[in-house]
């Protein structure tokens, strides 16, 4: 059974684990990994200043989001769930679990920008692309897709 509640502040570090792990998980070299640790690591600033939801299993954080407001939309910032959790549903828990929180604020929208790899299964959870953003890492040419979905 996965409960969800808000993130405490004293877990930034398991959370920043979780991030991590999950990155790797997709087997990005590991210098790329490094260069994304200062946007991976979370502190308890952060999860003070930015609404934030973690998945429990065992009495531990398996997985977490960040819920934000762009543009008038909802907007997903984080959503990371540990490797051995992938695959369970505890991501597409998290997910309805953000969507239902926008649209009980009365966000139309929910937007994230999402890693190549996670493309499919924000597709399965309703998501379609409507652009991308293009970056470089290591010299190598990243396309992140940004996609959305009505609630």
């Amino acid at each position: 059974m996965v409960a969800i509640r808000p993130v405490r502040l004293e877990e930034a570090d398991t959370l920043t684990q979780i991030a991590l792990a999950a990155k790797r998980h997709w087997g990005y070299p590991e210098r790329w990994i490094e260069t994304w640790t200062p946007q991976l690591t979370f502190t308890p600033e952060y999860f003070k200043k930015n609404e934030s939801w973690a998945a429990i299993v065992d009495d531990k954080p398996a997985a977490f989001y960040t819920l934000l407001e762009a543009n008038d939309m909802a907007s997903i910032e984080n959503l990371w769930v540990m490797p051995e959790h992938m695959g369970k549903g505890i991501g597409k828990h998290l997910f309805l679990h953000a969507m239902e929180v926008a649209r009980h604020r009365g966000y139309k929208t929910l937007q994230l920008e999402a890693d190549p790899h996670a493309v499919g299964f924000y597709e399965k959870m309703g998501m379609h692309q409507i652009g991308e953003r293009r970056s470089e890492v290591d010299g190598q040419p990243r396309v992140l897709p940004i996609m959305e979905i009505s609630l």
